[in-house]
C-alpha cells in the first residue's frame, strides 16, 4: 500500500530535516521537558548496551501507559527468562518511575524523536525481535521504519477516543489507513476503540476486543514503614484523598474540603496533583486563601491543624490511597478525560470523579452503575459526597463493590502474554 500524500510529506521531511528535531530538544530541555543526562538517548544514541539473545520493546507514551505494562512485563519475564524487555517513554516522569519499579531483566530508555535518522540509529542498536505500542501514540516514521525491517508490531491496550478517531477519518484518512495497517494483531481496550480501529482501515481479523491492562495491575507499591508512621500521626483524624488533579481542579477541592469541615471536624484531604511540579505554585494559592498547608515535597507533616497536606511527590499513590477511605480521582471535574480508577478500586477505596471520564468510560460505567463509585459534578457535590461517606456504614457497601468489578478482570494480561508469546515463537520459527 502507498503512502498517502500527507504521510510521504511527513516522512520526507523527518528524513530530510533532523535539525528541527534537535531545536525541538533544545526548547524542551530548557522548559525542563527532557533528561539532560540522557539527552541522546532523544537522538537515537543508546546509553545502555544491546542485551544478548531476543529482546521484546514495548512503548508507552507517559506514565499510565508506562505502569500498566509492568505486571505483563513481568509475567513475560517469568514465562519467557532468555528474553530482555526494553521499554520507552517520552517523559521524565515515566522515566523516573520505571527506573524504580522494572523487574530484572528490563529496561528503560527514552524514545527518539519522530525523525529518520535519529529512528534508524535507534533501531541500529536495539533489532528488537518484536515490537509493541500501548493506547494511541503512533509516531509514522517510528512505525515505518520498524515495519520496513520486517519486526512484528502489536498494539495492545488500544485506546482511541471517539474526537481522535473522528479527526483521523476527516483529516487524514489514507494515513491512518497506512499506519493501522501496519500492526500484526491489536488487542483494544473496549468496542469502541476497535470499531473506530477497523474503521480506519484496520483488517478486522488482526482485532480482539480484551478490555484494559490497567483492570489487571497488582495493588500499587507502598513504603509499609511510612504508611504505619503516618497512619499513627494522624490516628484521630477523617482523611480523603483528592488524587491526579489538575488546574483548576484544586480550587474545587479546597472549597470542598472548607465546606465539609462544617460537618466534619478536622478532615485532612491529602492533595496530590498529578504534575508534583505545580506543588510550591499550588502551596501558595491555598494559603493565600487562608488554609493551612503542609507540604511533602519538603520534608513536612501534617500537623493538627493542617487542612490540606500537599502530596506534591512522585510515586507515593499508593500510600495515600491506603491511608484514605474515599478518594477522588482527578482529571474529571476539568475536561482532561479523568484518570485511572483501578488503583484505588485495588487498595479498597470509596471513589468519587467528576463528569469528564471519557479515558475511562467504560470501567466508570460499570462502578456507577453498580453503586461503585459516585460521580460528582460541583463544589457542593462533592462535600455532600464527603460527608455522607465519612459514615463507615456508607461507603463500606461502595468498597467491596468495587473490589468486585476489579476482581473479575484478571484475563486481560494473560491474553496479551499469549499473543506476545505466539509472535516470539512465530518469528523464531522463521
Amino acid at each position: 500500500m502507498l503512502p498517502s500524500p500527507a504521510l510521504w510529506a511527513y516522512l520526507l521531511v523527518t528524513a530530510g530535516f533532523p535539525g528541527l528535531g534537535r531545536r525541538q530538544l533544545r526548547k524542551r530541555l530548557a522548559a525542563g521537558k527532557e533528561h539532560p543526562d540522557r539527552l541522546p538517548e532523544r537522538v537515537g544514541t543508546a546509553s545502555r548496551p544491546r542485551p544478548e539473545g531476543r529482546v521484546v520493546w514495548f512503548h508507552a507514551a507517559s506514565v499510565g501507559e508506562s505502569l500498566s505494562l509492568l505486571e505483563l512485563i513481568r509475567r513475560l519475564r517469568d514465562a519467557e527468562p532468555d528474553v530482555a524487555v526494553l521499554v520507552t517513554s517520552g517523559t521524565v516522569t515515566s522515566a523516573a518511575l520505571l527506573a524504580d519499579r522494572l523487574p530484572h531483566g528490563a529496561l528503560h530508555q527514552f524514545v527518539p524523536l519522530d525523525f529518520q535518522p535519529f529512528v534508524r540509529r535507534f533501531l541500529d542498536h536495539w533489532r528488537p525481535d518484536v515490537a509493541i505500542w500501548t493506547e494511541s501514540e503512533f509516531w509514522p516514521t517510528l512505525l515505518v521504519q520498524t515495519h520496513a525491517r520486517g519486526v512484528p508490531m502489536l498494539l495492545l491496550n488500544a485506546r482511541m477516543s471517539m474526537r481522535s478517531a473522528r479527526r483521523w477519518r476527516r483529516y487524514l484518512p489514507w494515513a491512518a489507513r497506512r499506519l493501522v495497517s501496519l500492526f500484526t494483531a491489536v488487542q483494544a481496550q473496549d468496542r469502541a476503540t476497535g470499531a473506530a480501529l477497523v474503521r480506519l482501515g484496520l483488517p478486522a481479523a488482526r482485532l480482539t476486543v480484551t478490555g484494559t491492562l490497567k483492570e489487571d495491575t497488582p495493588p500499587l507499591p507502598c513504603d509499609e514503614a511510612e504508611r504505619a508512621r503516618l497512619a499513627r500521626l494522624l490516628a484521630d483524624r477523617p482523611i480523603w484523598t483528592a488524587a491526579s488533579t489538575h488546574p483548576g481542579e484544586e480550587d474545587i477541592v479546597a472549597d470542598a474540603h472548607v465546606a465539609a469541615t462544617r460537618s466534619m471536624m478536622r478532615l485532612l484531604c491529602i492533595l496530590v496533583p498529578r504534575h508534583p511540579e505545580r506543588g510550591d505554585a499550588i502551596a501558595a494559592r491555598l494559603r493565600a486563601r487562608g488554609l493551612n498547608v503542609a507540604q511533602r515535597a519538603r520534608g513536612e507533616d501534617p500537623g493538627p491543624n493542617t487542612a490540606i497536606f500537599l502530596a506534591d511527590t512522585l510515586g507515593e499513590l499508593g500510600l495515600w490511597y491506603r491511608l484514605s477511605p474515599v478518594c477522588f480521582v482527578g482529571g474529571s471535574l476539568v475536561p482532561v478525560g479523568g484518570h485511572n480508577p483501578y488503583e484505588p478500586v485495588a487498595l479498597g477505596s470509596a471513589i468519587l470523579h467528576g463528569p469528564h471520564i471519557a479515558n475511562f468510560a467504560d470501567i466508570y460505567r460499570r462502578l456507577d452503575g453498580s453503586d461503585a463509585a459516585r460521580s460528582v459534578a460541583d463544589t457542593a457535590d462533592l462535600a455532600a459526597a464527603l460527608v455522607h461517606l465519612s459514615e463507615p456504614q456508607n461507603r463500606a457497601p461502595m468498597a467491596y463493590a468495587a473490589w468486585e468489578i476489579g476482581s473479575a478482570s484478571a484475563d486481560v494480561t494473560n491474553r496479551a502474554l499469549g499473543l506476545i508469546r505466539d509472535t516470539l515463537a512465530t518469528r523464531g520459527a522463521r
